[in-house]
């Protein structure tokens, strides 16, 4: 029972904090004064039968009355009030589950029911940004087992919502990350539904990335779809391209993502347990990931690419999973976009089988679509290529993706940015290297993913001749501010794109 004197007022403030719940009041508020409630308070904030754990943000001008608690956006869509409703407030549960978190950082082994524990409380909101930052940081540096990370993705799996289709197998297609325009997948789920497989795919917006594929995708049709339009779509079209975050299907995940961005980490165990628990929420049974290795990739060497591997494998046969490891290129982007628009216009340009549609970006997909096709037995084993590349060069992917789109809510063409500025070669020579990390930072600088339209397109490979004052990449930006704040970045880096002295 709540104490008489803890109701307030609630108003809508439209302060977006992402997906942190948040909530104002006054320091002299009577409520703040008796509860002790102070900055950073964690409180329990209740409303017709809807609780919300909420951070407390004191505020000592006018926007608010004593009597009047405000709310951030995510705050106020969990609540589900109108403006001038009455909320309870009070202090948060006890979060007793951080001290397994405490238990990890200092080294020791959790056990299922401790991260079962840890996983609870996350999903339900318990958990502030400092606390998942410290859980994330926990487990960064491969410091959880394989134990660990089947145990982390069952109940990733468990706290969410679970979808179930009506064929033997179910197909699925991801990518570790760390290679910019690499965007195989929507090519990959257009090719496998049109050869007639079940192919769900929910995809992650970027993480330390320039786009992610659902930020792509959202460049082209609607991706927020909730399961019952998910389902719909699958149902009609074989697959689908939507946002993970958008259907309850391993909630956790998009909340790690958020506290993973924001400190440009990417843990193997967590990468793990986010793919896996994502892709067997949403009802698949084989699943192929694709490994970028090379020096400036996320996996910088093929030993590290084999343990993620066993990883993946070992730990998707103890959630059911069929797991075949993809290694490839991962010295130069792929494509010639970084950016959600950039790399959708590389994916278009696959589809319709486009003569400048990028080789390298085309050639990775049809691969990739091979090993999916065979998993999911729509081609012979070493026969999947053939099959891929028949489907695509007769123009059977691309009507597949039309279709899709239109099911997802309708297709449009990706934007196009209203600032350019090209990065021009100082020397002649031999492209020899290419810093796909730097190439990243200078296009999410430029905007993106934030900004759809910015990012950068690429004009060079390894190995090609380029000539003093050539384009080597275009900065793409929405805004003129935008577009100096990258420029400046690239100004005071030497060789993002390294060419070799030409001999004299």
């Amino acid at each position: 029972m709540h104490r008489t004197g803890s109701q307030l007022i609630a108003r809508r403030l439209g302060i977006d904090t992402y997906r942190a719940p948040v909530a104002y009041m006054r320091a002299d508020c009577p409520v703040c004064r008796s509860e002790g409630f102070e900055a950073l308070t964690r409180i329990r904030v209740e409303a017709g039968g809807h609780v919300v754990i909420a951070t407390l943000n004191v505020v000592t001008s006018d926007v608010l009355r004593p009597g009047e608690a405000g709310f951030s956006e995510e705050a106020w869509r969990l609540l589900g009030v109108a403006d001038g409703a009455t909320v309870t407030v009070g202090h948060a549960p006890v979060l007793n589950s951080f001290g397994h978190v405490r238990a990890k950082l200092y080294g020791n082994h959790l056990e299922p029911q401790a991260i079962e524990a840890i996983v609870r409380d996350v999903t339900a909101g318990r958990y502030p940004d400092v606390h998942l930052a410290a859980f994330v940081t926990a487990c960064a540096g491969n410091r959880l087992d394989v134990a660990e990370m089947s145990a982390l993705t069952r109940a990733m799996i468990d706290a969410g919502d679970r979808l179930r289709w009506p064929t033997e197998r179910v197909v699925d297609k991801h990518c570790v990350g760390g290679l910019p325009g690499n965007r195989t997948t929507p090519i990959v789920v257009a090719i496998a539904a049109a050869a007639g497989l079940t192919i769900p795919k929910t995809s992650s917006r970027a993480i330390t990335s320039p786009a992610g594929t659902a930020d792509v995708m959202e460049t082209l049709t609607p991706v927020y779809l909730g399961l019952d339009e998910m389902r719909r779509v699958v149902e009609t079209e074989g697959g689908c391209l939507v946002w993970g975050g958008s259907a309850r299907l391993s909630p956790m995940d998009d909340v790690l993502i958020r506290i993973e961005r924001a400190l440009d980490v990417d843990s193997e165990g967590q990468l793990v347990a986010s793919v896996l628990s994502k892709k067997a929420a949403a009802g698949s049974t084989h699943v192929v990931i694709d490994i970028p290795v090379g020096p400036t990739a996320k996996i910088r060497s093929i030993e590290a690419g084999r343990s993620l591997a066993r990883d993946l494998e070992e730990v998707g046969r103890a959630v059911g999973l069929v797991v075949r490891a993809v290694f490839s290129d991962g010295s130069q982007p792929v494509g010639r976009g970084i950016g959600p628009a950039l790399e959708a216009a590389d994916v278009l340009a696959v589809l319709r089988c486009s003569p400048d549609a990028p080789e390298e970006l085309r050639q990775r997909a049809l691969v990739l679509a091979g090993h999916v096709l065979e998993m999911g037995g729509a081609a012979p084993q070493g026969d999947g290529l053939r099959t891929a590349t028949t489907l695509l060069m007769e123009g059977s992917g691309w009507s597949k993706f039309r279709a899709i789109c239109e099911a997802q809510g309708g297709f449009r063409e990706p934007r196009v940015a209203a600032f350019t500025e090209p990065i021009l070669a100082t020397r002649s020579g031999a492209i020899a290297q290419i810093d796909n990390r730097r190439l990243a930072r200078a296009a999410k600088l430029a905007g993106a993913p934030a900004d759809q339209a910015a990012g950068l397109e690429i004009h060079v490979r390894l190995g090609q001749e380029a000539e003093k004052d050539q384009p080597l990449f275009t900065l793409h930006a929405e805004s003129r501010g935008e577009l100096d704040y990258a420029l400046d970045y690239v100004s005071e880096q030497q060789d993002i794109v390294h060419v070799d002295r030409e001999a004299s």
